[in-house]
């Protein structure tokens, strides 16, 4: 039995007035998603636990059946492991977004999509003029980066808001508030002069081009808590492709194997077709296949109706029709993203989500379609969201 398991992040969401009343999933042309919809078992699953930080990390974490009561500590040292940078008692590592603030309100919390290559020169800046024995920048993709704190303990009790939660808002009324958190604005500020007379924010300028203003510090954590390897768990040996430091950093800390396949990105210039073929070609070596799938998700930050249906419908054309496809041995699939992201709110929501489980031993649910009215009803729900993975593996 071989196993895929397919994240399309943010792809649900709330009727849209402006659409009919439809979701995105709804509104969205995808062929092979409803033909498995009506094959397998639909419903909704619960992958943030109430009163939990409705973030990829918790949801993700949930997915691959790690119950984020247990092991969530917010997602920054997660992708701290992804970026080879390690985090000892007594640091603190914080996500770094560079974001653009326009009259005081965030105008737009990934600096218009900043490209991996200009983003490192600005941080390889900020840690040239900022850094120094206590604090220190690493460059990551696109706007996402980190900052590392040691020798103030106090500065995780910090209060932070991610920006994207807070689109078109006064930064001001979100700004870290509680202990330690007089380094982060001091931080904050003194990176918008940096940025300010930075080439790299004048060559954007100059093309149009939204710049990066400041960074926003947020999601910050110590070091990991220790987490069962996954194939010790269920005995099967997994990989996992993402465009993300985060899912590639969870993979790593589980003993996932990371695929690096050419063209996977973190946008809507994601190679969908190169992941989706990499993905079931791995599945000749592993025995379980992870894919995560960004685009939908950012699409929704960004408020695009648009570019959030085509991000969905090219998951549909370009992996989800080889998972159909499947010519080998016996495949079992979860088909979900990890979260809503509906574009009215345009962050996150800790809502459940609709899921497919299709293959061998997964019977029809009486779904006609893949959705979230869909799912809601068939009748199936899973409360506790970790125990979807042992429902696809049997373990």
């Amino acid at each position: 039995m071989k196993y895929c398991v397919l994240i399309i992040d943010g792809a649900a969401g709330l009727p849209l007035t402006e659409r009919g009343n439809q979701t995105c999933l709804e509104l969205a042309d995808t062929p092979n998603l409803d033909a498995m919809a009506r094959k397998g078992t639909v419903g909704l699953v619960r992958t943030v636990p109430p009163g939990m930080e409705p973030s990829s990390a918790c949801a993700c974490l949930s997915i691959l059946g790690y119950d984020p009561k247990v092991y969530y500590r917010w997602r920054a040292s997660i992708e701290a492991r992804s970026m080879g940078i390690a985090v000892t008692e007594g640091e603190a590592v914080f996500r770094c977004n560079l974001v653009a603030v326009r009259d005081g309100r965030m105008w737009d919390y990934s600096a218009g999509h900043i490209s991996t290559g200009e983003a490192g020169e600005l941080i390889r800046a900020l840690e040239e003029r900022l850094g120094n024995d206590r604090v220190h920048f690493y460059p990551g993709v696109s706007y996402r980066h980190l900052c590392k704190i040691s020798g103030q303990a106090e500065i995780l009790m910090a209060e932070c808001t991610p920006p994207h939660d807070i689109p078109g808002r006064l930064v001001a009324e979100f700004l870290p508030r509680g202990p330690g958190s007089e380094l982060l604005w001091e931080l904050m500020a003194r990176s918008e002069a940096v940025l300010q007379e930075h080439p790299v924010n004048a060559a954007r300028r100059s093309r149009g081009e939204t710049p990066a203003t400041t960074i926003w510090l947020f999601w910050g954590s110590g070091p990991l808590p220790n987490m069962p390897p996954f194939q010790q768990s269920y005995g099967l040996r997994a990989a996992l492709t993402s465009g993300v430091d985060l899912l590639r950093g969870i993979a790593q800390i589980i003993g996932m194997d990371v695929l690096e396949i050419p063209g996977v990105t973190d946008g809507m210039d994601n190679d969908y077709a190169a992941q989706g073929t990499g993905a079931m070609a791995a599945l000749d070596k592993y025995d379980m296949v992870v894919s995560h799938i960004e685009a939908p998700d950012e699409a929704a930050h960004s408020g695009s109706i648009d570019d959030k249906i085509a991000a969905i419908q090219q998951v549909d054309r370009e992996v989800v029709s080889l998972i159909r496809d499947w010519s080998g041995d016996d495949l079992r699939a979860l088909i979900l993203p990890d979260h809503p992201t509906p574009i009215k709110t345009r962050t996150h929501s800790a809502d459940p989500v609709p899921f497919i489980l299709w293959g061998s031993g997964f019977g029809a649910s009486g779904a006609n379609g893949y959705s979230e009215t869909e799912a809601r009803k068939t009748g199936i729900f899973i409360e506790e969201g970790y125990n979807i993975i042992q429902k696809l593996t049997g373990v």
